[in-house]
């Protein structure tokens, strides 16, 4: 299991944009939630899931808004899932290739979430659960965790198509105005994980999806590659330009003590000043190589205040000044 439960940002944006649209303090409910409050421009980064949960759960008690996990998953989308495992689906000959595929790489998307099919007689139920949370704020989580294999199941049976039966691990229990949103559905409350159910028969429905995507790479990691220098390497790139990246923010931020963040990087051979360094080199030198930022935003994007410390250590590292790095990756 993930020793620091992260979460794509990606998952935020619909409450971060309902808090937006009722004029809510959204900056300052993300900053004391320990979030980035420029969320929308790292919504593609990885962030620590805990206090994202606290942040929703927070959002809801002060902003008074009922149903807040129905109401964002109403505004998640197929394209919200990552391009890989967009692929992927859109590659699948059927269903059934495309949920196996989508149960291997849950854990991309929430790296302590995992999926599963259980087949019955005549239906089969995608399940989905949270590890360690403690059922803590799992009504907000599981409405975003079923309405994802909703979106892939309609990328076969059709854009209308409705699940026969929505369940929660939780003892939540939707409005009445939810269940007229999903007329004919089955809500269960209480159940060994998240999950939707659907009729076997539609397991064998062809790909209907249009999406045009470049084929997956087949040498990504697996969801059992991630470790701790992983994990601190997906989570730190949204942190770089908000001043946390001292150890002692960044262990509190993940829920583990700076002694024990030392002592895991310590057993792979590596200090947490050289892990910072790579993580910004690798932030930089994206910039670098696909944007026309200039050097000068590079070097506060990356986390440096001082450009000419920044030029300093990128050249540590590379062997050549953020300038040539460009210059050379744009001739190939």
């Amino acid at each position: 299991m993930a020793d620091i439960p992260l979460t794509r940002g990606q998952f935020l944006l619909p409450f971060v944009s309902i808090l937006d649209d009722i004029g809510a303090p959204t900056e300052t409910l993300l900053e004391r939630s320990r979030l980035p409050s420029s969320l929308a421009e790292k919504s593609d980064l990885y962030l620590p899931l805990l206090p994202a949960l606290h942040f929703v759960e927070t959002a809801q008690r002060t902003q008074g808004i009922a149903d807040f996990g129905f109401l964002a998953a109403q505004r998640l989308h197929f394209s919200h899932m990552r391009e890989k495992t967009r692929a992927l689906i859109a590659h699948s000959p059927t269903l059934l290739v495309a949920l196996r595929h989508a149960c291997y790489w849950a854990s991309r998307e929430d790296t302590i979430l995992s999926m599963w099919i259980e087949h019955g007689a005549d239906h089969v139920r995608v399940c989905s659960r949270l590890a360690g949370t403690g059922r803590l704020h799992l009504k907000y989580a599981q409405w975003i965790q079923n309405i994802f294999p909703i979106h892939i199941v309609r990328q076969f049976a059709g854009p209308d198509w409705m699940p026969t039966a929505i369940a929660f691990e939780s003892s939540y229990a939707p409005s009445p105005a939810t269940r007229s949103c999903w007329p004919n559905v089955r809500f269960l409350s209480g159940q060994h994980a998240a999950w939707i159910s659907l009729p076997i028969t539609l397991l064998g429905l062809p790909n209907r999806s249009t999406a045009s995507f470049a084929s997956p790479r087949d040498n990504e990691d697996g969801p059992s590659a991630y470790d701790i220098v992983d994990l601190l390497k997906l989570m730190l790139p949204a942190y770089l330009d908000e001043g946390t990246t001292a150890l002692a923010d960044v262990a509190e931020i993940a829920g583990v003590s700076a002694r024990t963040l030392q002592r895991r990087l310590a057993h792979v051979g590596l200090s947490y000043s050289d892990l910072l360094d790579t993580v910004r080199y690798e932030n930089a030198s994206r910039l670098l190589r696909d944007s026309d930022c200039k050097i000068i935003d590079v070097a506060f994007s990356s986390g440096y205040t001082d450009p000419a410390h920044f030029s300093r250590a990128f050249r540590r590292i590379s062997g050549v000044t953020p300038r040539q790095f460009r210059e050379l990756s744009r001739l190939g």
